[in-house]
């Protein structure tokens, strides 16, 4: 399993969090002091949006999958 790089920034231009690719294709997240009260009000919500972003991948994955397997059947 990769492990994942967070950094700090301060940008005024940048949203609170993002989630992104590192040099090595492993996932980073970026978290933007520029918006820290936020960030702290919503650290609970934001650390329980874990799941729902699982959720929210299994499905675009399963989605991909039965398109595929679609297409495959198709050939």
């Amino acid at each position: 399993m990769a492990e994942i790089e967070f950094r700090l920034v301060n940008d005024d231009e940048m949203p609170p969090v993002v989630i992104t690719m590192n040099d090595r294709d492993e996932p980073k997240v970026v978290l933007n002091a520029e918006h820290k009260i936020w960030l702290c009000l919503h650290r609970k919500t934001i650390a329980g949006s874990a799941e729902a972003l699982f959720e929210k991948i299994d499905q675009m994955l399963t989605g991909m999958l039965i398109e595929q397997r679609n297409d495959e059947r198709m050939s």
